[in-house]
């Protein structure tokens, strides 16, 4: 079996295993507690803050723990919302390719009196800064832009972008869920005032994240309660699993520039042999682009066919397409770069994992091109648009 989904989540490396297993028996305590059990479980949780905060170019005070990037999107979000809407000001600005922890909680701002501005996403799937100081006005409180794009893996230039707000006096957040661990990341360096992660992405366990906050911006309480992460977040912390996080981030880092090195060296052969097939598309730019990510559009054929085929064939992959979740639409992301419908529904994302292999690299580009050739050998579509009856989109 080929896991080839990193990007939705990564099996838990043998490091943070070891260190959740070894929490969760010798240091079960609630680090809220004064007596020892107690604090040996917050030393744990202040450890895991420092090294957390080390690796982005933090301060330990600036890490807030969360149940994930999901909840860490919202809070940030939500907390700009009400610095600037005692300011006066309501306007914030972000793309159409976000994730939907973004765009559904913008969503639910604007319903509340925010003015919201998506700015569009070019073909190479990239936001251009120049676009983002345009749109930003007196009234802007907010630039929320993702780092890495979670479909299309593209990188986007946030240190300038991050630049630009500082200059004008925005605050910038980014969900960097995707970025984390595979890209060098420094927020003072990258002029980034809030920053989303989860733990899910880089070895680590499920349900637990961070989001950074510089200091001097205050925080809204999204759970009240209790006094928790310096009262910004109430419930008592998963110790083992915070704990967890923070020795698979180590690890990632670690590890980074060796296997950002395999993994470029593995997605490039993999989109050069899928771009051999006819009609076909990579989406997103060819560099600017994580090392593990590759997602092409094939004409003729769905999605969903595609991963199910694939999976037959050993080979666990992803669509743009939501048709596995009962929706009939294509992926907003491929949509926002300007895929038509028809095209976007016959995605396929590939999130490579750093123990990927060449024999496995070369599986992968055998038995997308049969299967893709399987599926087009039935297809209605395919078989008018070969007859002439409609006209190729795809080159």
């Amino acid at each position: 079996m080929i896991y080839a989904d990193n990007a939705a989540t990564t099996k838990m490396s043998a490091s943070a295993i070891e260190t959740m297993t070894k929490i969760v028996e010798e240091t079960w305590g609630n680090p809220s507690s004064l007596y020892s059990v107690g604090q040996r479980a917050k030393e744990v949780l202040e450890e895991a803050r420092e090294d957390v905060a080390k690796i982005i170019g933090a301060e330990p005070r600036e890490i807030i723990f969360t149940s994930g990037g999901s909840e860490a999107d919202n809070q940030a979000i939500r907390s700009a919302a009400e610095i600037g809407r005692k300011k006066g000001k309501t306007h914030i600005i972000s793309t159409k390719f976000e994730h939907h922890a973004v765009l559904h909680t913008l969503e639910r701002l604007r319903k509340e009196g925010f003015d919201i501005t998506l700015l569009d996403v070019h073909e190479n799937g990239l936001v251009v800064p120049e676009e983002v100081a345009a749109a930003i006005r007196d009234d802007t409180c907010l630039v929320t832009i993702m780092f890495a794009n979670n479909e299309i893996g593209t990188i986007q230039p946030i240190r300038k972008i991050g630049e630009i707000c500082r200059g004008k006096g925005v605050i910038f957040h980014t969900d960097a869920v995707q970025a984390i661990a595979h890209v060098p990341i420094n927020v003072k360096e990258d002029n980034i005032d809030m920053l989303s992660a989860s733990a899910h992405k880089f070895h680590g366990p499920k349900g637990v994240g961070f989001l950074y906050v510089k200091n001097g911006i205050p925080l809204t309480n999204l759970i009240e309660g209790g006094a928790q992460e310096r009262g910004k977040r109430a419930g008592t912390e998963n110790v083992p699993a915070i704990a967890a996080m923070a020795t698979a981030l180590k690890e990632a880092f670690c590890k980074m520039t060796d296997n950002n090195a395999r993994l470029t060296a593995a997605r490039d052969r993999i989109i050069a042999g899928l771009s051999e097939i006819p009609h076909s598309a990579l989406n997103g730019d060819s560099i600017s682009r994580l090392p593990g990510n590759v997602n092409f559009c094939f004409e003729g054929i769905e999605g969903e066919s595609l991963l199910l085929l694939l999976d037959d064939k050993g080979i666990q992959a992803s669509s743009g397409s939501a048709c596995t979740s009962g929706s009939l639409d294509p992926s907003h992301v491929l949509l926002a770069i300007g895929r038509v419908h028809d095209v976007a529904h016959g995605s396929l994302r590939l999130s490579l994992g750093e123990d990927i292999t060449d024999e496995e690299v070369e599986y992968i580009i055998k038995s997308v091109r049969e299967v893709v050739e399987h599926l087009r050998s039935f297809s209605p579509v395919w078989r008018d648009l070969c007859a002439g009856k409609s006209e190729f989109i795809l080159p």
